[in-house]
């Protein structure tokens, strides 16, 4: 990869404590928490703390972490929503989808009957925002 890392992006600022967040868990290895602007109710994040702009040039080891943890979060967001589905997405490059430069997972509840909503086009209610999150951190 020829573009380096940026610290100066949101979810790097967000790890270091300089932005707020709706947060699910957080450990040493990753923070999970809500998407401000979900596709779905639920939408959750999955930032591994190490430095990297996406998969391509993240360190195998983080990603044997991080994945069991994704696994975790699924079962408990089904739980706490009670979708009928997770999406699990991740976006490699600006061409790819990704608009956020740090290395992160999208869990999204799916309900049948009801299409995904576009990302990014409206912030959801805070306060069902911490509902869920604290929701989804007592099923963890």
């Amino acid at each position: 990869m020829s573009t380096p890392y940026d610290t100066s992006n949101i979810f790097g600022r967000i790890l270091r404590g300089e932005l707020p967040a709706h947060k699910v868990f957080e450990d040493d290895t990753a923070l999970v928490m809500m998407d401000v602007f979900p596709q779905s109710r639920g939408h959750t994040l999955v930032l591994p703390k190490a430095a990297s702009r996406n998969l391509l040039d993240a360190d195998p080891a983080v990603l044997a972490a991080v994945m069991p943890l994704i696994q975790r979060v699924a079962v408990a967001l089904m739980a706490a929503t009670g979708a009928d589905g997770i999406r699990l997405a991740q976006f490699n490059e600006a061409p790819a989808g990704q608009t956020v430069f740090h290395l992160h997972f999208h869990l999204i509840p799916v309900y049948e009957d009801q299409a995904l909503g576009a990302h990014g086009q409206g912030a959801a209610d805070s306060a069902e925002l911490a509902a869920l999150a604290r929701d989804v951190a007592a099923r963890l």
